[in-house]
């Protein structure tokens, strides 16, 4: 039994280090990838614990548009 327990902390391990790499070098297709698992389960005809789960995983609204000038430096309209 404890080498079951190795082997779930090793995959838990692996799995963290590849979602801290992908937030990092790929974070525009993370928000997609986040966007695109909330929008189901955020739905009027689910069930409440459902779109709370959404509203966990859904990333945090960004402020401004396009060409907004807020000094983040995420888009090319300088």
């Amino acid at each position: 039994m404890p080498l079951i327990l190795q082997y779930i902390a090793i995959a838990l391990a692996c799995m963290a280090s590849a979602a801290f790499v992908l937030q990092k070098q790929w974070p525009q297709g993370v928000r997609r990838m986040r966007i695109a698992c909330a929008l189901p389960l955020l739905r009027e005809t689910r069930p409440a614990w459902m779109r709370q789960v959404g509203k966990w995983i859904a990333p945090a609204a960004v402020a401004g548009g396009a060409g907004c000038d807020s000094g983040c430096d995420g888009c090319s309209s300088h």
